[in-house]
């Protein structure tokens, strides 16, 4: 899709909406990650879905990249994945005599790394690079990443067998973790009935689904969702909700600053999206599970115990005093 003039706020939110209408389409019952990765585009975070094999991981991805007209690449992780399989590498050409950098699939606008737990830490570390600096270096040189750009990894929580942990550093680049549940029976069946009617995931065109707007437009957005203004004291708020999972007595490991500023990025993309020129204690409550719930660690007494992080976080919620 080609450059088009600049919109307003009110016209990008308005294609934002039909883009939800465009992957509905293709997936049935997924709207909070829908809106999840709608928000991490927004501000320009990368997302971890995490959820049982099935559930529409992939085709979730491929049909908001359809939607957005983006540049998308799929890479299934596995263990003998070397990191430039994923950024690319040096390639000796017999012709000129000289070596050349052969582009990885990293070079694109929504990079699909399906089951990033099943490759060993060296080649998950080569995305490090990527999505925090959003570019790659190889001999010495620094290679720049399209833009937008954006990382989602899926991961499945039930097998752990040849997996391997994401390291904290990496979780921690990570400006969202959606979790997508099986759907409930109403919602299989619509999807039954879709496969029922022809529906063929692997030709998003044919299911009806069309571009609404392209990498233009998405810039433009993020522009618009940067400048939501925020007071000193939802600041303050953000700041007094990251401290309080430092201080929790079931955590071994609290939330970073880098994700106090992640909160805050996605508010505002939260608050954007909702038309309000600036985020609120609400728009900051929507976020929290989303952006914090993979930044935290727990004590093993509190893992054997049946503690769960997402518990931890709405205990903090109701407990941390909120501005008026």
């Amino acid at each position: 899709m080609t450059d088009q003039p600049e919109q307003t706020p009110d016209q990008l939110r308005e294609a934002l909406g039909r883009v939800r209408t465009e992957v509905a389409k293709a997936v049935v019952g997924q709207d909070g990650a829908v809106t999840g990765l709608i928000v991490a585009l927004l501000a320009k975070g990368h997302v971890l879905l995490e959820g049982v094999p099935g559930v529409a991981k992939t085709l979730l991805v491929r049909s908001l990249s359809h939607a957005f007209s983006l540049d998308t690449t799929r890479v299934q992780f596995t263990p003998d994945l070397m990191p430039g399989d994923v950024t690319g590498s040096l390639v000796y050409d017999a012709k000129s005599g000289d070596f050349e950098f052969r582009e990885g699939p990293v070079f694109t606008n929504i990079l699909l790394a399906d089951e990033i737990n099943r490759t060993p830490p060296k080649t998950q570390s080569a995305l490090l690079e990527a999505m925090e600096e959003r570019q790659v270096s190889v001999d010495g040189l620094s290679r720049p990443l399209p833009d937008p750009f954006l990382v989602a990894a899926t991961m499945n929580p039930i097998e752990y067998e040849g997996t391997y942990t994401l390291p904290e550093a990496q979780l921690d680049r990570f400006m969202l973790k959606l979790v997508l549940d099986l759907p409930p029976r109403d919602t299989e069946i619509a999807v039954l009935q879709r496969h029922a009617a022809g529906f063929n995931p692997r030709d998003l065109t044919g299911a009806g689904m069309t571009a609404v707007l392209g990498a233009s437009e998405l810039r433009q957005a993020q522009a618009s969702a940067a400048a939501v203004g925020a007071s000193p004291d939802v600041l303050a708020y953000v700041v007094d909700l990251a401290r309080a999972t430092r201080q929790s007595p079931s955590v071994k490991l609290g939330v970073s600053p880098r994700g106090s500023t992640a909160l805050l990025a996605s508010a505002k993309a939260w608050a954007w999206l909702n038309g309000s020129p600036a985020i609120t204690p609400d728009h900051v409550q929507a976020m929290v599970l989303p952006v914090l719930r993979h930044r935290i660690q727990l004590r093993p007494e509190a893992e054997l115990e049946g503690v769960s992080v997402d518990s931890i976080l709405r205990s903090i919620l109701s407990q941390v005093q909120v501005p008026i």
